[in-house]
């Protein structure tokens, strides 16, 4: 048991140390791509990364944190289970690969309204394969409580996509704002093939053979059988988080808001406020990757002793959640001007901060569920929250208060998927 401990302490601490490098090393990037491409580049680009978003959930359904459970239990030859998955889904990325390609026009276009973010959508459909095979990878190490890899392959990625912004954005945003952002995005497959080649380092030492490609159904099953359910919640989410600025956009322009408008303060809001709200987030995410395997191990042996991993994971989030929502809260025009260099979303910043609170408990609730199985119940209070959210942002953007009915609407969401999964939770352990 005390190895057990020791082995969670230290894999949350490394996915700590290793977050907030990759946190700063993000925070550059960002100060950079803000600057190199202005306030409405980074409006288009923020209309163009739910469709992101939601592409990536498809292209992963679930993989990456099924192989880490799987090899987490010790039941299958792990090397055999990641070279198994790892065809499936690039056949999954092919189909999706095919539906971009003869959707980008019509969701650019007719969905979006912005047809500069046509080659953009574009490019996602390269990018998905190098994301998928990078968290199978990492879900490997994962399950084996060996976040080294992980928090090295994170820093690398990030270093190299540091130095391909600076070194190719001035030449894109010549050509204009949609060569930019199909940069943006395209750049993906560079820094995730650099991760991937990282990750493949650190794997074992042991010989390759054509037996160990050949599809093993039960293997095949078991990764579906976990991986769909847990991927639920999160396709589930990046379903709303794609209709958000389809209903949103539809709604501002039928009521007579600009596009001008509306692009840029969908921009400061998911360009600007959202990333600063979500800086204590690479804490969270440690601590829920590093739950994972602990509460897959021991729900069913020892209730006791993963109820107390639990609350530690909980009190530790809500701890440090209070700390940045206090320092932002105090200095929100100073965070706001040193990092990205405007004053703009100081009052959106203001009024949601005290919210996310809930959001950051949300992250190792989730894990929680997902690790014990019950992905599903997660994925029936994501839907409820989603549901909830997507008719309130379209009910309340006909008001006229501009982007403040996205606000009341997200945040709304928080509140009920944070006290669903908790709930859940207490009542299972009672």
């Amino acid at each position: 048991m005390r190895k057990i401990k020791n082995k969670f302490y230290k894999s949350t601490l490394i996915l700590i140390i290793g977050g907030l490098i990759t946190k700063v090393l993000g925070m550059f990037n960002r100060i950079i791509t803000t600057r190199l491409i202005g306030s409405e580049g980074i409006g288009i680009y923020m209309l163009l990364l739910p469709t992101f978003m939601l592409f990536i959930s498809l292209s992963q359904l679930g993989f990456n944190v099924a192989v880490s459970v799987c090899v987490s239990e010790n039941k299958f030859n792990n090397k055999k289970l990641v070279l198994n998955i790892i065809p499936v889904s690039l056949l999954i990325n092919f189909v999706l690969f095919l539906i971009i390609l003869f959707s980008a026009s019509f969701i650019s276009n007719n969905l979006l309204h912005e047809t500069r973010t046509y080659y953009g959508i574009l490019a996602i459909g390269f990018v998905l394969p190098f994301i998928s095979i990078s968290s199978i990878i990492r879900g490997y190490f994962f399950g084996k409580q060996n976040m080294f890899p992980h928090v090295i392959s994170n820093i690398i990625e990030d270093i190299f996509r540091l130095i391909i912004l600076i070194l190719f954005i001035p030449l894109f945003i010549q050509k204009g704002l949609s060569f930019a952002i199909f940069f943006l995005v395209i750049s993906n497959t560079l820094s995730e093939l650099i991760s991937i080649i990282v990750l493949i380092l650190f794997l074992p030492k042991r010989n390759i053979d054509r037996s160990d490609f050949i599809i093993n159904k039960k293997y095949i099953k078991t990764i579906f059988n976990i991986g769909i359910p847990t991927t639920g919640s999160r396709i589930i989410g990046s379903i709303g988080s794609f209709l958000e600025p389809i209903i949103m956009t539809y709604v501002l322009l039928k009521i007579n808001y600009s596009k001008s408008f509306i692009i840029n303060e969908y921009g400061i809001l998911n360009g600007y406020v959202l990333p600063i709200l979500m800086l204590p987030s690479f804490f969270t995410l440690a601590i829920s990757q590093a739950l994972i395997p602990i509460i897959s191990e021991n729900y069913n042996k020892n209730k006791l002793y993963t109820k107390n991993k639990l609350k530690q994971a909980l009190l530790l989030s809500f701890i440090i959640g209070i700390f940045f929502t206090v320092i932002i809260e105090l200095f929100p025009s100073f965070i706001l001007k040193l990092i990205y260099n405007t004053n703009n979303g100081i009052t959106y910043l203001q009024i949601i901060a005290p919210i996310f609170l809930l959001s950051y408990i949300q992250t190792p609730l989730t894990s929680c569920m997902q690790a014990m199985n019950k992905a599903k119940e997660a994925m029936n209070g994501t839907i409820i929250g989603v549901i909830i959210r997507t008719l309130l942002l379209f009910i309340l953007s006909y008001l006229k208060i501009g982007l403040w009915g996205l606000v009341i609407a997200m945040s709304t969401n928080i509140l009920f998927v944070t006290i669903h999964h908790y709930l859940y939770i207490k009542k299972f352990f009672k």
